[in-house]
């Protein structure tokens, strides 16, 4: 089930006995953690019937021993068991794992202990690429545990409406250009992206509208307002500007690799979408969806920028200059920032 669905039964009916808390995404497993924490325990219960274990440092046989106590002190308890993952060694096949603790959990569950909940929680791995046979190991592990949530990374459009949720609770003012760069600055991480809005909140508070400049000094890692402005003096060859945009990427700690390869991207997006004849950022959204690549609205108002800021005999120039200095920084160089500074100079008059 879903973060939400599991919210929702957890508001008409009372916890199940066992839980398995599967996937890596923070945000929601926070939620549901409070959640199943306030429903399961008085205040006046949580002292004493919260438990915390890890099967890192523990035995499968120690944490249902654990969830068989009965507490003097508590007629409610929660055994919240991290490090799920540790149940399956290396080297050991899939009948030996299943014949490692899962039998002895199986027994629990016929016969579970009332008025403790037992959760599970195995955030190592991801639900795609090469975790994703790790995964499956776990959830056969846990196969006797009927109640399972998966915790999945958000997508690109599900943390821009988490952050537009976030921002409207908070009650700042903040655009859509706006959330898009606080999206990608922080990789659509919804824990982080959740924390900044808060700062944002008691930095800018409810009277003014949140700027890209606001997000640049108080959210790490948000260069990618720097780099737009480094697209844009570069299209008016203002050398001074491009210098000190290249200057503020170098003093943020930007890995300068990193951002070229985002330049490249960003000039090749540019040169296709002035090849195809586009004009506004919707056709641009229209026509890379079409062909397969996954383009946000900021992202082509971004290309879009880029487009107007550099005409067609630039733009390719651009390209090519990118190939010469990314060839550089991988030959033996005084610093990156030389290589860097000299790309400035070369597209600037």
């Amino acid at each position: 089930m879903s973060p939400d669905q599991f919210l929702d039964r957890l508001r008409r009916n009372a916890p199940a006995p066992a839980y398995l808390f599967l996937g890596p995404e923070v945000y929601q497993r926070s939620r549901c953690r409070r959640a199943l924490v306030d429903q399961a325990l008085t205040p006046d219960d949580r002292e004493n019937g919260f438990t915390q274990l890890d099967l890192e440092q523990t035995t499968m046989a120690a944490v249902l021993d654990d969830a068989r106590s009965l507490s003097l002190f508590a007629p409610n308890r929660v055994v919240w068991v991290s490090g799920a993952e540790g149940v399956l060694p290396r080297g050991r096949s899939a009948e030996q794992e299943q014949g490692n603790g899962a039998d002895e959990l199986a027994e629990y569950l016929r016969n579970p202990t009332p008025g403790t909940v037992l959760v599970f929680e195995a955030s190592r791995y991801d639900f795609e690429g090469e975790d994703r046979s790790k995964l499956e190991r776990v959830q056969k592990f846990y196969s006797h545990i009927a109640e399972v949530v998966e915790f999945r990374r958000y997508t690109v459009e599900s943390a821009r409406r988490l952050a537009q949720d976030l921002a409207r609770e908070a009650g700042i003012q903040i655009g859509l250009s706006e959330i898009g760069l606080l999206v990608e600055s922080l990789a659509g991480d919804a824990g982080r992206i959740a924390i900044e809005i808060e700062k944002l909140r008691l930095y800018t508070g409810t009277n003014r509208k949140v700027t890209s400049d606001d997000i640049l000094n108080l959210v790490p890692n948000a260069q990618a307002s720097t780099i737009f402005a480094l697209v844009a003096a570069l299209g008016r060859d203002d050398r001074k500007r491009s210098l000190d945009s290249l200057d503020t990427l170098l003093r943020e700690g930007e890995y300068l690799p990193l951002a070229l390869t985002f330049l490249a991207t960003q000039f090749r997006l540019a040169m296709v979408a002035q090849e195809a004849g586009l004009r506004t950022s919707q056709q641009i959204q229209a026509y890379f969806t079409k062909q397969g690549i996954r383009i946000w609205r900021d992202r082509a108002d971004q290309i879009h920028q880029t487009m107007s800021a550099l005409p067609k005999e630039k733009l390719s120039l651009a390209i090519e200059k990118v190939y010469g200095a990314d060839r550089a920084l991988r030959d033996t160089r005084p610093d990156d920032r030389v290589v860097m500074e000299e790309f400035v100079f070369s597209l600037t008059s």
